[in-house]
């Protein structure tokens, strides 16, 4: 009886290790993989709606709020469109005033050097000196680039092919919207149109 017992016990712990070690395994991949997470873009919060919006400044005027991580594109008459955004994550953050210099339909992207020094120092990984444009490029369906004084700031207005981080404060500075939104925005903005960062 004994011998019953003690050849169970050892079967039974056997069984727990070798379930332990497909939780772990299932729990490494898991971690792993970004993706899995549940992640979602908040349609009732972020998803793009005329609101009322009192301001001094003319319509075409986008005005950027990276604290409420919203994008307002002035209409007149105290009404605005507004986008849910993605902004710069801490240390990234800048504000001002610049205008849309240039605009362009699957951008390519060129990652700044400082970008690439960053992520491989951080992350171990070497960015490309350049991305074709296309649907798994990080500037998305449309970029509208910001300058300043006539010169560029690096700064985008851009699209981007992960929605879940409208709300979030994620980029290196540039301003996000999903893919869908940003070529709405796209259409109504001219070059020249003045840009208020706050």
């Amino acid at each position: 009886m004994l011998r019953s017992m003690i050849t169970l016990l050892v079967a039974l712990i056997f069984a727990a290790a070798g379930n332990l070690a497909v939780v772990e395994a299932a729990q490494a991949k898991k971690i792993q993989n970004f993706g899995a997470r549940k992640w979602t873009f908040d349609e009732q919060k972020y998803a793009p709606r005329v609101v009322d919006y009192i301001t001094d400044e003319k319509p075409g005027t986008i005005i950027i709020d990276t604290r409420r991580k919203y994008l307002y594109l002035v209409l007149g008459n105290d009404k605005a469109r507004r986008y849910g955004i993605g902004v710069g994550r801490y240390g990234f953050q800048w504000s001002g005033v610049a205008k849309i210099g240039a605009k362009q339909k699957w951008p390519d992207w060129h990652p700044p050097k400082e970008m690439i020094e960053r992520e491989l120092k951080k992350y171990g990984r070497r960015l490309p000196d350049v991305m074709k444009g296309g649907p798994d490029n990080p500037l998305g369906a449309r970029a509208m680039y910001l300058y300043q004084n006539g010169r560029d700031t690096l700064y985008r207005i851009h699209g981007t092919n992960q929605p879940w981080t409208i709300g979030r404060a994620v980029s290196s500075g540039c301003i996000r919207l999903r893919n869908e939104d940003v070529v709405d925005l796209y259409k109504r903005v001219k070059i020249g149109a003045k840009v208020i960062v706050k």
